[in-house]
């Protein structure tokens, strides 16, 4: 697992698992792009901004990036990272124990469930 905080062109933040994209072999591999695994979008909000109470420092989300996509692994080509760097440690460990831990959990529940639930075009009235 390779958890990476990329900034995109178009000035997004994304934390996920990231894998290369490779085409050729030996001296001649390149990457042209990059397979994101479980890719967040990283929200800083001021939390001094807030009337509510007197904090210093920042507020960080997490907010799933593509929901709709029924693929985990989003490919992105590599001309749309500005950078890629490392996580704060903080902010890796959260993506661990809430995006990465808690879809395994979710996937687990779902297999041991089976498959006795019906839909509601299967029955009658």
């Amino acid at each position: 697992m390779t958890i990476k905080l990329l900034l995109l062109k178009s000035g997004e933040d994304i934390i996920a698992d990231v894998e290369n994209m490779t085409y050729g072999e030996g001296d001649e591999k390149r990457v042209m792009g990059y397979y994101l695994n479980r890719p967040c979008i990283v929200k800083l909000r001021d939390p001094r901004l807030s009337k509510e109470e007197e904090k210093s420092g920042f507020e960080v989300s997490l907010f799933p990036w593509m929901p709709l996509s029924a693929d985990l692994d989003i490919p992105i080509p590599s001309d749309w990272v500005v950078t890629m760097v490392t996580p704060a440690a903080k902010l890796e460990k959260m993506y661990v124990e809430d995006i990465v831990n808690y879809e395994g959990t979710r996937k687990q529940d779902d297999q041991d469930s089976g498959t006795d639930e019906q839909s509601d075009s299967d029955q009658s009235d």
